[in-house]
């Protein structure tokens, strides 16, 4: 079996979880998005991904994204395949913005003011015909080592975007700690629900909070159960990461 058939079953097997876990807890078909996280893989990979259906990517680290996302773009419409939809859902740092703004559909990992002034600025000077979609990161479990704001900081991030012309929040992501048991991550992803429940309610300009970017290869199941719109799977389908 060739690489590009170990994509394109592995892809298979994560789709037919996800659907699985839709039917289970009631959920429409199609309702948990799969984005493919391509960190690290080679463009050869997201190409074989793209053949077999896939076109929603996760990147990581700005200049990767950068260098894959010309190279990917440049070989799909010769192979006959669409381009990607591409997502960053790594941490952002202002000066790696520069790499993303307009070029990811969706920007997962916001987490800062500074950030998002950053994005404005760039976004802006593209003269863009929509605005940029980003989520929030939120630390839920507060790890002091991991990215995300505090709960109690999100009000006032969420604010902040009525203030940008050219931006805006359509949902929150969390990261857990990692666990075997797939359980240890079901209260930060009903924690995070909740949130999103709680500040839905409250009208800001440029604030849709429709997503939520929630659970990886071990643990997608219980997202999915626990009301993720997006799911982020790298390990499941291109394999552990040298």
């Amino acid at each position: 079996m060739s690489r590009a058939d170990d994509i394109a079953a592995n892809l298979r097997d994560v789709r037919a979880r996800i659907a699985q876990a839709e039917a289970r807890t009631g959920r429409p078909a199609g309702s948990a998005r799969l984005v493919a996280v391509s960190k690290t893989v080679p463009a050869t990979d997201i190409l074989a991904a793209l053949a077999a259906g896939q076109q929603d990517f996760g990147e990581s680290y700005g200049q990767e994204f950068r260098d894959k996302r010309g190279e990917v773009e440049a070989a799909a419409p010769a192979a006959g395949l669409p381009r990607p939809r591409w997502h960053f859902i790594g941490p952002l740092q202002t000066n790696k913005v520069k790499y993303v703004a307009g070029k990811a559909a969706l920007i997962h990992s916001i987490e800062a003011d500074d950030v998002l002034a950053e994005i404005e600025r760039r976004v802006a000077a593209m003269e863009p015909t929509a605005p940029q979609d980003c989520l929030i990161q939120v630390n839920v479990a507060g790890e002091i080592q991991k990215h995300g704001l505090r709960p109690a900081a999100l009000p006032a991030l969420l604010a902040s975007f009525a203030q940008l012309a050219h931006l805006r929040c359509t949902g929150l992501m969390v990261m857990p700690p990692y666990s075997d048991d797939p359980e240890e991550s079901r209260p930060l992803f009903a924690a995070l629900r909740r949130l999103r429940e709680e500040q839905a309610a409250i009208s800001r300009p440029n604030v849709h909070l429709a997503e939520l970017s929630m659970g990886m290869s071990h643990d997608l199941e219980v997202a999915v159960a626990e009301g993720a719109t997006l799911v982020r799977v790298g390990t499941a389908i291109f394999g552990e990461r040298l």
